[in-house]
């Protein structure tokens, strides 16, 4: 999982072994990124994590799949206990 929220959202929660870079800077992270796995992005309700797979879709990363709803519908339909914003 990428996770491309602010620092004050993950504050609030964060899916467990994700890997943080804000949206702003996954242009300069490329190169650190996998190719070979799976790579689920994640945002707040699905919007700017549908433009980041886009932008590493363009970019090369077949493997880039937005997860749908974001951290907000992992919230409500796999782990309920996790804090909503």
């Amino acid at each position: 999982m990428l996770d491309i929220r602010e620092p004050e959202e993950l504050a609030v929660c964060i899916i467990d072994g994700s890997v943080t870079i804000s949206m702003q800077q996954v242009p300069n992270e490329l190169e650190g990124l996998p190719r070979e796995t799976p790579l689920i992005i994640v945002c707040h309700h699905g919007m700017r994590s549908a433009m980041v797979t886009e932008f590493l879709r363009r970019n090369g990363f077949d493997n880039a799949w937005n997860l749908a709803g974001g951290i907000d519908a992992w919230s409500r339909h796999i782990e309920p206990d996790m804090p909503r914003y």
